[in-house]
């Protein structure tokens, strides 16, 4: 058994069986082993960075990491901009990257670069094999680090002679420690506040916001008057009839200091405290009051669920929430605005499906619009890297089979990783992807006034995306993927309905 057999037969013992990838040279042994040995599903990807934002789906979903095996570090580094959206989802993922042969790594052939070092800001483990005896035990010890809560990535870079050197030795899976569970005297503290009836908000990020969770901390909510909230970006909301509604704190400055205003605790579910998305002239940095105090219940690597129901005895918080109701309203008519598509995919989400949001500056509407819709799972970009988008409707659909993804997608980001629609052609995934065409980088155009800049006719240019304007119906195409354009409500629903009830991928063009 060669390094590359024992590298697989790892990673299948320890439940890693998808692998999205983009192999070169230093990774043929690799692919070479996965011909022998079944049990392995491999999703080729035409670009790195689906390959990376494709798994970040994927581990939101499947709650469990997939492999990628990338081309050297240059092909890690074409990955990299999602690798960071996945870092700030708290996503596993073990990345198999190839590298030079130890002996040929002296030579500084062209591919030869500091793949650890390109790894490490993104990776919480990093770690290069030294020889085909130790590859398996080297992957076994990555995938548990990826699968230690809450979820985090772990990068294995794999020189190619210890993938085709003899002596491989498959080693066992590693076991996973649990999520650490939070201190009594913490849950008191913070059972003190809420009592005192002061304006607090409970501030929930990461597995907070699963439907169980959620439903406890409602239950916290109508026992204190505390007002749930989560983050801008989220990595997974189970949201939508018949879950505990939650509001998501506003991106732009403003709404998001009126969001909070009068707050005097802000209690950290599992979450960062607020801040703004970038620095802006005369604009504040922290997203609260000034005297509201910070009060940290649980930290992400902890078990939210277990807080929010010792926290929810401690109180005798017994009575349930209200819950969002499922509403039938009709598809919105005639002119596209942000509202009226929220209003139709209300009307229209199929039941148990997956939103993936990387709307943007148009779908502001889409989040508050949707919460009486069909129940259903809502994943954003979380790292701000845009692109993610359509990566991110490819690993959900193949992390929960049988369940429609819409993606609802701002046309600029779009392009960033087209070549996923590729990949989901090939492996007819059941995705809707929905291109908000407004034809420029609309969001590009308000930051310009947020932060105080002049927009000539330069500046605009090039936040312009016409001459030529892109043609998505012709690009799906070419891309294997059927394609219609809508210039009206009224054509959105119609395509809507029927790309939801068929068999793999569709791509609407929506006319802004």
């Amino acid at each position: 058994m060669n390094g590359a057999e024992s590298l697989v037969h790892t990673l299948l013992k320890s439940g890693i069986d998808t692998c999205f990838a983009n192999p070169g040279t230093s990774e043929m042994h690799f692919v070479s082993a996965l011909d022998r040995i079944p049990g392995m599903r491999c999703v080729l990807a035409l670009a790195e960075t689906v390959v990376t934002g494709a798994a970040d789906g994927y581990a939101r979903m499947a709650d469990r990491p997939a492999a990628t095996l990338l081309h050297c570090g240059p092909g890690l580094a074409n990955g990299l901009a999602n690798l960071h959206n996945a870092r700030r989802a708290n996503s596993s993922i073990v990345n198999i990257v190839g590298d030079q042969a130890t002996h040929h790594r002296p030579l500084d052939a062209p591919l030869t670069a500091d793949t650890e070092g390109w790894a490490r800001p993104v990776s919480g483990w990093t770690r290069t094999s030294s020889t085909a005896e130790t590859i398996g035990r080297d992957a076994a010890a990555a995938v548990q680090a990826a699968r230690t809560a809450p979820g985090q990535i772990a990068t294995l870079i794999a020189p190619s002679d210890t993938c085709w050197n003899p002596d491989g030795v498959v080693a066992d899976a590693l076991d996973v420690p649990p999520a650490a569970t939070v201190d009594e005297g913490v849950l008191s503290a913070v059972a003190r506040i809420l009592r005192t009836g002061e304006s607090a908000v409970l501030f929930m990020a990461n597995d907070a916001l699963r439907e169980a969770p959620l439903a406890v901390a409602g239950r916290i909510a109508q026992k204190t008057g505390a007002r749930l909230m989560a983050p801008t970006s989220n990595r997974r909301i189970e949201r939508g009839a018949g879950r505990v509604p939650v509001a998501r704190l506003p991106y732009a400055i403003e709404p998001a200091l009126a969001a909070l205003k009068g707050t005097k605790h802000l209690i950290l579910v599992g979450s960062k405290a607020p801040v703004g998305f970038f620095a802006y002239p005369d604009k504040p940095a922290l997203l609260y009051p000034e005297d509201c105090q910070i009060h940290v219940l649980s930290r992400p690597e902890q078990d939210q669920g277990d807080a929010l129901a010792r926290l929810a005895d401690m109180l005798a918080a017994h009575e349930a929430a209200p819950v969002a109701e499922r509403v039938i309203v009709e598809p919105a008519r005639g002119t596209v605005t942000s509202e009226a598509v929220a209003q139709t995919v209300t009307a229209l989400l199929p039941d148990n499906a997956i939103v993936i949001d990387e709307s943007v500056s148009f779908g502001r509407a889409f989040y508050p619009g949707t919460v009486n819709a069909a129940p259903h799972d809502w994943l954003q970009i979380t790292g701000g890297a845009i692109g993610n988008g359509l990566p991110l409707a490819t690993g959900a659909a193949i992390g929960a089979p049988g369940r429609r993804v819409v993606s609802l997608q701002a046309d600029g980001s779009a392009m960033y990783s087209l070549q996923s629609l590729w990949t989901q052609a090939r492996e007819q995934l059941d995705v809707t992807t929905v291109i908000l065409a407004n034809r420029k980088y609309a969001i590009l155009i308000g930051e310009l006034a947020g932060v105080g800049a002049e927009a000539g006719k330069t500046a605009m240019n090039m936040l312009d995306l016409t001459r030529p304007t892109l043609d998505w119906v012709k690009l799906a195409n070419g891309m294997g993927v059927e394609a219609a354009q809508a210039q009206n409500m009224e054509q959105f629903a119609d395509l809507l309905v029927a790309a939801n009830k068929r068999k793999g991928p569709f791509v609407i063009e929506l006319v802004i």
